[in-house]
């Protein structure tokens, strides 16, 4: 679910490694919805996941979209905080494959805790080892949330409405939201060239990662 920041990463890092890579294509196919049970009271925190998939091409040389500095964060406090109960290895013959929050309230208490710092951690460094600041940032590729956190999200960073995209037509493709949130930025004329967009994303785990791009 943070994998669109930390994907990016890793193809930039390949190309700067390795002079003979000329294209990474990073794809992204999200199903996650199919392991919810609605009926489960527990799991009322994922009844917004969706399903979809994204590409993004990156090239070596390439004069448009720069893909930028990245930061990654993670709290493994969080890291049996959504499971699946059965199967794999400890409980083999378990069939019902769906996903769970053991103790809804612990997790709840804890990503109020962290969940806002960790993304403004990480949105912060990787702008700033970008060479920018916050305030610097024009537009914020973001994953979906509930509404009251993502206000309070772009309130903290300065941002206004218009500068970031709220996927409640679309839920939370997990991975997918921050390739959606671009392509759509972009046709409604929020995206322009030379802004400094930041992409943020944050997945069970619990892990928070942001990669900066210069647009256009």
């Amino acid at each position: 679910m943070c994998g669109t920041p930390v994907a990016l990463k890793v193809a930039r890092d390949m190309l700067t490694a390795d002079p003979a890579l000329r294209h990474v294509l990073l794809v992204s196919a999200s199903r996650e919805s199919d392991l919810i049970d609605y009926g489960n009271p527990r799991a009322r925190f994922m009844y917004n996941f969706g399903a979809g998939a994204s590409a993004m091409l990156l090239r070596r040389g390439h004069a448009h979209n720069e893909v930028l500095a990245s930061a990654v964060v993670t709290d493994g406090s969080l890291s049996e905080a959504v499971i699946m109960p059965g199967g794999g290895t400890r409980h083999p013959t378990w069939t019902d494959h769906h996903l769970d929050v053991p103790d809804l309230a612990a997790m709840g208490e804890r990503l109020g805790q962290v969940s806002q710092p960790n993304f403004v951690r990480v949105i912060r460094e990787a702008v700033e080892k970008s060479g920018s600041t916050l305030a610097d940032i024009d537009f914020l590729a973001l994953t979906h949330m509930k509404r009251s956190a993502y206000d309070a999200l772009l309130a903290e960073l300065g941002l206004r409405q218009d500068q970031a995209v709220y996927l409640d037509e679309y839920g939370h493709i997990q991975s997918v939201d921050q390739a959606l949130a671009l392509r759509l930025g972009e046709e409604r004329g929020w995206l322009k060239t030379g802004d400094l967009a930041v992409l943020a994303a944050a997945g069970t785990g619990y892990t928070w990662s942001a990669t900066a791009l210069r647009w256009g």
